[in-house]
């Protein structure tokens, strides 16, 4: 769903041309205010003169709505801009576009909507929505079976929610096309969840969304939420095609297309078809077309089967962080029951504060009676290598190296671009794929011959074959580490003695060489020396080193 929200478009920085013209035709008289009132005093009365229009207009009393915003403007006009701030004034301009923001938004319901029966969905037949039964009972017929059969689980709380709200039952039946009934549906929208909000529609209705929680994957919390909505925008339309059309593309989207029918009436939602964004204009059948299968399945060839049943739970106030794989050991049920009862926590953690855990009937008990026994989580920290940059390379072959991907390493180093330069350092993720290679073994005593390549310098040099930078500068007589490509260089060979009597040992998160050191009684400089290592080396979970 695309939202326009007035309240994000205050900061906008400029109108559109029907609300200039509203602010325009206003002639109001300036309400006297006291002396003693000074400037935010009164924009915080002419903000609660907004929220009162708010409710008005949700209630359907647009008279009320309108004089309620009339209060508010002549608020405003009763501020003198000489006296105010920038912040004052500001907050006036603001104020002043939300205001003609509402008043066009209402004054556009009153005058150009139909009045629809606030518990009536028509099911039209015509060639759009037989178009979309012939897809439902064709190719998209696995599909639509497999979504009717899921709804089981939720269907029957949500037609309690919608009865409870005074809204048609029918509604019960929207998710079937927004996500099939799937808690975790995102799409290419970054829409999520069975009744699909993106980030800030949710928000507006009381969705929250953190690092451990997001509300539109639960079910009753997304349902609510979506009643709300699905109030506001059938009393801005009246009728409940034009509103689901307005539930699938936005509000503001479905106002700008019936104010430029330039008439002062509308009949249904089939004047604005072809006008609206194709898929938006296929929403409103497909939905049609949805009812009319589930309401008579078999003239249409369809054998939809039983539908799954609803899911039964408790829950259960703790105040401890823990991970669902912790929790269903503890009180014997299976992993994939507590994540689909919890759908909403991201990560199947639950959050540092106070969280209403859900699980199966008759666990209660046996949860509190364990939550002391269950450890608490914390996240693990995300290991990282710092990589010097060759000539040659690029993000993607460093990602593909370390088995991390390039988003990844550009949101490390706040990067706003893939470009590089050679002998740079990147601070780089280490992925779950990646495989360190071991600390360089104790070589001979026999020294080596290396040819320098492109991108060659002498540390990666001496990390490679377990020496130093000062022992290859030594043998080689070089006055400074300036290297040229196809240049021979001896390697100093390092006695076989070195590596007697010593051991490996896996790199764990949390080391340093000195708590490796002290671990196994050495000093940090013979650790060092036996792996050929140097005080600004970095080692990383995974990675092998010898120890004594």
């Amino acid at each position: 769903m695309e939202e326009v929200d007035p309240h994000e478009l205050m900061t906008n920085g400029g109108l559109d041309e029907p609300a200039k013209f509203a602010a325009a035709d206003y002639q109001c008289k300036p309400v006297p205010t006291p002396i003693e009132k000074d400037a935010q005093q009164i924009l915080d009365e002419a903000l609660a003169s907004c929220q009162a229009a708010q409710d008005y207009w949700q209630k359907g009393e647009l008279d009320q709505a309108i004089d309620a915003l009339d209060q508010a403007y002549a608020m405003l006009l009763s501020i003198d801009s000489d006296n105010g701030g920038p912040g004052v004034l500001q907050a006036k301009e603001d104020l002043r576009f939300l205001i003609s923001k509402r008043m066009l938004e209402i004054y556009t319901s009153r005058f150009t909507a139909a009045t629809g029966n606030h518990n009536a969905i028509p099911l039209d037949m015509n060639k759009f929505v037989e178009a979309e039964i012939k897809l439902f009972t064709g190719r998209e017929k696995n599909f639509f079976i497999a979504s009717y059969q899921r709804s089981g689980q939720y269907r029957p709380q949500i037609v309690e929610a919608l009865k409870e709200a005074g809204l048609p039952e029918e509604l019960s039946w929207l998710p079937l096309i927004e996500s099939g009934f799937k808690v975790k549906a995102l799409s290419s929208a970054r829409a999520l969840g069975m009744w699909q909000f993106i980030a800030s529609t949710g928000y507006k209705f009381g969705l929250s969304r953190d690092r451990y929680v997001d509300e539109r994957m639960d079910p009753e919390k997304s349902t609510q939420a979506a009643i709300a909505y699905l109030k506001e925008l059938h009393s801005m339309f009246g009728d409940w095609t034009t509103c689901l059309a307005a539930y699938n593309c936005g509000e503001g989207r479905v106002l700008r297309v019936i104010q430029r029918q330039n008439v002062n009436y509308l009949d249904n939602f089939w004047d604005l078809y072809q006008m609206l964004p194709r898929e938006t204009a296929r929403y409103v059948p497909r939905f049609l077309a949805a009812l009319i299968i589930i309401n008579d399945p078999a003239k249409y060839g369809m054998d939809l089967g039983v539908p799954y049943p609803p899911l039964e739970y408790e829950t259960v106030s703790i105040n401890k962080q823990v991970h669902l794989n912790h929790v269903a050991s503890a009180i014997g049920v299976s992993k994939e029951t507590l994540k689909e009862l919890n759908p909403e926590l991201r990560y199947q953690i639950t959050p540092e504060k106070p969280y209403d855990l859900k699980v199966p009937p008759g666990k209660s008990s046996d949860l509190l009676a364990s939550i002391d026994r269950i450890s608490k989580y914390a996240f693990p920290q995300d290991a990282y290598v710092l990589h010097r940059i060759r000539r040659g390379e690029t993000l993607s072959t460093i990602a593909r190296k370390y088995g991390t991907s390039v988003s990844k390493i550009k949101r490390a180093n706040s990067m706003h671009s893939t470009r590089i330069v050679a002998g740079k350092t990147l601070k780089v993720p280490i992925g779950r794929g990646y495989s360190a290679p071991a600390a360089s073994q104790p070589v001979a005593s026999t020294p080596a011959e290396h040819v320098v390549r492109r991108g060659d310098s002498l540390w990666n040099i001496a990390q490679r074959y377990g020496s130093t930078i000062n022992d290859i500068k030594e043998a080689n007589n070089l006055k400074t580490t300036t290297l040229s490509v196809g240049q021979k260089l001896t390697i100093p060979g390092k006695s076989q003695t070195n590596a007697s009597g010593s051991r490996t040992y896996v790199v764990k998160r949390g080391d340093t060489p000195s708590t490796i050191a002290r671990k196994h009684g050495m000093s940090l400089k013979q650790l060092l020396a036996l792996n050929g290592l140097h005080m600004k080396s970095t080692i990383y979970p995974g990675q092998k080193i010898l120890v004594k």
